[in-house]
């Protein structure tokens, strides 16, 4: 299964907005890649930057899944990509 990056932003602004107990709109996340780091975002939560690494990217989407898939993945099944935009493979 792909999940795609509009849903990964997704998942990680209502994980953050979760966490941080605010509304979803207040969260902005900018998905990165580069060669030192790997995959991050860089998150605005009501005007305070912070950044995420790929493991709390993979936190992200396996709530994201449990959520709107109502399927419970494990960070060992998730592998993040990049071709034009990120993207996530979801072994099943």
């Amino acid at each position: 299964m792909r999940i795609t990056m509009d849903e990964i932003v997704n998942a990680v602004c209502a994980h953050m907005a979760e966490r941080q107990e605010v509304p979803v709109t207040a969260v902005e996340v900018e998905l990165n890649w580069d060669e030192d780091q790997g995959y991050t975002a860089e998150v605005w939560v009501q005007g305070r930057s912070r950044y995420l690494v790929e493991a709390n990217l993979k936190e992200s989407i396996m709530r994201y899944m449990l959520a709107e898939y109502d399927q419970r993945v494990y960070p060992s099944q998730i592998t993040l990509m990049l071709d034009d935009e990120i993207y996530a493979e979801i072994e099943q």
